[in-house]
């Protein structure tokens, strides 16, 4: 039966937290509490105003100053009730990350205790509770006191109401305490663990707000709230008259205060709805995003089975190529193998290769039909930039090319098919025919020449070759020192005749020669 009745607890705790959006808050040997959006338990949710609440760490005393109805008692109470949830075992009315800390007691002295029959007024009642307080509490205590000092004069009872707070002070307990005394607001700022508090309160629409603004002491609105009200204007500025200077710099100066710290609250409560949204966008973001990898792992390791598939299928059918390869051979009586036979099987193994469908890239096909050569193509050989013909496809995978009256072996890479114009073709034809009758050599090597007779045979040579008509001749003048190859490259630089020069390409001479091209 104890078991029930313990599960039977525990089953009720759960569905009193789950009615009341109750959290299970954080605890603090330190007492160091913080309370995030708290709320009274036994006010409607949807009308509740909830307040952020720290005490225990840069303060233990808050004192809470301002007009009766903002909103004080019910805060004092649901700090008191929350704080008591928590050590019974509830969750608390608060958002979650919030801290409660654990006192051996929890005073309070709230509401008006007038008794009849023991002849107590109202001070006398608040001030019975108060001296049973003092009498037990300790530095682990937390004590709420509702209009401290009240009942009794304003001076006197301001007077003990400060008295009462040091007391408390001394034995190190934390005190929240609110007043209606105006002598409590200097009181409070002039003590380090002390802080002022207050609650807002709309001057507009003349209503509280029951919002709890730590460090901003209680603002006097008795004259504003006359005023718009409708009182006489002269009877206000009268009223004012009678009111010292100090006081009015203190409430404009707290009027201020107030307003910086209302927007700041606004701007806050809207950085947070933000940040809300923020990072909602995130987690879902980041959902979308895992939901993407694993199904790209998905996808891969499918791509990798059917490519594996693709492959054990290939292997199988060259096995089998092979095999019919060394069955011929064996057959043969060690003979060698028929070229023709090779080239099937080689163009067997080929077919074996699954390419992706490119026939309808016109990109590729352009590419593909430049480098489509044939014998007695046209072709344009890059590096020297004059065109050609081809003559025969080499073992390597060269082609021997017909430049002028030079025959010269050209990597494929090297070249670009292409048809000559008809003028060029013209022109290369004459020019052709000049060159077989002066028998001049479209090379002039300078190797080995000393550099005036080098400099003499370079301009005679470029004369004779202007002459021959050739487009483009070559100069090997080596690299050694680089004395010959400068004084060639400063030759070419002046001569009006030569359009363009360069190095030869790495695999006709690099460096070692230049390619003259001529108007």
């Amino acid at each position: 039966m104890h078991l029930m009745g313990h599960l039977d607890f525990v089953n009720a705790k759960a569905k009193y937290a789950h009615e009341i959006k109750a959290t299970l808050p954080m605890l603090s040997i330190d007492n160091e509490v913080s309370l995030r959006k708290a709320r009274h338990p036994l006010i409607d949710i949807n009308k509740v105003v909830p307040n952020d609440i720290t005490i225990g760490t840069d303060y233990r005393s808050i004192i809470v100053t301002g007009p009766n109805t903002g909103g004080k008692t019910i805060t004092i109470k649901t700090i008191g009730l929350i704080q008591l949830m928590g050590q019974s075992g509830l969750f608390i009315t608060a958002n979650e990350e919030s801290q409660i800390g654990i006192f051996d007691d929890v005073f309070a002295d709230i509401g008006d205790d007038q008794s009849i029959e023991a002849n107590l007024s109202t001070f006398s009642s608040h001030l019975d509770n108060i001296i049973s307080i003092l009498d037990n509490i300790t530095d682990k205590s937390l004590v709420l006191l509702d209009e401290l000092g009240a009942g009794t004069d304003p001076k006197e009872g301001a007077a003990l109401a400060m008295a009462i707070i040091d007391a408390i002070a001394a034995k190190s307990s934390e005190l929240i305490a609110t007043t209606h005394y105006p002598e409590l607001k200097a009181f409070a700022y002039e003590r380090s663990s002390t802080i002022n508090a207050s609650m807002e309160f709309d001057v507009e629409t003349l209503k509280p707000t029951y919002r709890l603004m730590i460090g901003v002491p209680g603002q006097s609105n008795a004259l504003n709230i006359a005023e718009k009200l409708g009182l006489s204007e002269s009877i206000i500025e009268k009223a004012r008259s009678y009111t010292d200077d100090a006081n009015q710099d203190i409430n404009n100066m707290i009027a201020e205060l107030t307003e910086q710290t209302r927007k700041a609250r606004v701007e806050a409560e809207d950085l947070e709805s933000q940040l809300k949204s923020a990072n909602e966008l995130h987690a879902e973001l980041k959902s979308q995003f895992e939901k993407y990898q694993t199904s790209k792992q998905k996808l891969f390791e499918n791509a990798q089975i059917e490519a594996n598939q693709v492959v054990a299928t290939a292997k199988q059918q060259a096995d089998e190529i092979i095999d019919d390869l060394h069955k011929k051979q064996a057959q043969a009586s060690q003979a060698t193998v028929k070229e023709n036979e090779l080239m099937d099987a080689k163009g067997a193994l080929n077919a074996l290769e699954v390419s992706p469908n490119l026939k309808k890239n016109k990109v590729l096909k352009r590419e593909k039909k430049k480098h489509d050569f044939h014998k007695g193509d046209e072709v344009l050989v890059k590096s020297y930039g004059q065109r050609g013909t081809l003559i025969d496809q080499q073992r390597d995978g060269s082609w021997e090319v017909q430049l002028g009256i030079l025959k010269m072996k050209i990597d494929p890479n090297d070249l670009e098919k292409g048809q000559a114009t008809p003028e060029e073709k013209t022109k290369y034809q004459t020019r052709v025919s000049r060159t077989r009758s002066s028998g001049i050599s479209p090379t002039l090597d300078l190797r080995g020449e000393r550099y005036e007779e080098a400099m003499s045979r370079l301009d005679s040579y470029i004369d004779s070759s202007l002459l021959a008509g050739y487009p483009t001749v070559t100069i090997i003048h080596g690299k050694g020192t680089g004395a010959l190859r400068n004084g060639v490259n400063e030759f070419l630089k002046s001569h009006p005749r030569v359009a363009s020069f360069g190095y030869s390409a790495p695999n006709a001479g690099g460096d070692g020669s230049t390619v003259v091209k001529f108007k």
